[in-house]
């Protein structure tokens, strides 16, 4: 709980939010000089992240040190896993899931399955079977095999909430196997925590970055405000922050 009050205190929306609430409760007081001060900070707090320019800048820095790499040129490893994140499983056995903008994690791990990198493909993901059908593990595995990998090359790692889980169940799950050498795949604003928490289970991690968003090329259309720009700015901050809490 205190991760997530903290991720929207910081983030660009909750941030701002606070400091114009906290502006009209100074004005409420006829504090008139700070309650102008801390709404025009508000605002500027909300139009500086919204900017494409500025939160390009944000997720070019912290997805820095994993760029692109072609599957064919990774390292080999005992084992692939791939972080859920990517897929929403459908909330009624039969229903499609939706494969949302992450879920080019699975097509990139798919790749590298086929391209002969290791031999075990590993599903990292739960979810809550109250809301959900089924885990994000067993959604990611059903892409697995409509992209070619047999089912017996797959395995799933279903209790996971949140990427601590993730490493440590998917660590407990790969040295019952003696996988200790694994490639990591998750989006790259993402990897830099994600390769932390499994190195700190004791597994050598090779980092296999995918899902890249930051642009460096822009037009006069980057310096307005947009909505996308605002959210993207915001998960950036969630990464730094929970690099920092070690979730």
């Amino acid at each position: 709980m205190f991760d997530k009050f903290l991720i929207a205190l910081i983030s660009p929306l909750g941030g701002g939010v606070v400091l114009l609430l906290y502006a009209l409760l100074l004005g409420w007081q006829n504090r008139g000089r700070w309650a102008s001060f801390l709404g025009w900070s508000g605002l500027l707090w909300l139009t500086v992240w919204s900017l494409p320019v500025a939160s390009h800048a944000l997720r070019s820095w912290v997805e820095s040190g994993y760029p692109p790499l072609a599957a064919a040129m990774s390292p080999s490893a005992q084992a692939i896993v791939v972080l859920g994140g990517g897929v929403r499983p459908p909330e009624v056995s039969g229903h499609a899931p939706d494969l949302e903008d992450a879920a080019d994690r699975v097509w990139h791990g798919v790749r590298l399955f086929h391209a002969g990198k290791a031999p075990l493909l590993v599903m990292s993901g739960g979810s809550d079977l109250s809301q959900s059908a089924s885990s994000e593990a067993e959604v990611m595995r059903q892409f697995a095999m409509d992209l070619g990998v047999p089912i017996g090359a797959i395995g799933l790692e279903e209790r996971s909430r949140n990427t601590r889980e993730n490493a440590q169940f998917s660590a407990e799950m790969l040295k019952a196997q003696g996988v200790e050498r694994i490639l990591l795949v998750t989006s790259a604003l993402h990897m830099r925590r994600a390769v932390a928490l499994f190195e700190s289970q004791g597994l050598m991690v090779t980092p296999a970055a995918t899902d890249h968003e930051a642009r460096s090329r822009f037009s006069a259309v980057d310096w307005l405000p947009d909505a996308d720009a605002l959210e993207g700015s915001g998960r950036a901050m969630k990464e730094m922050v929970g690099r920092w809490s070690g979730r």
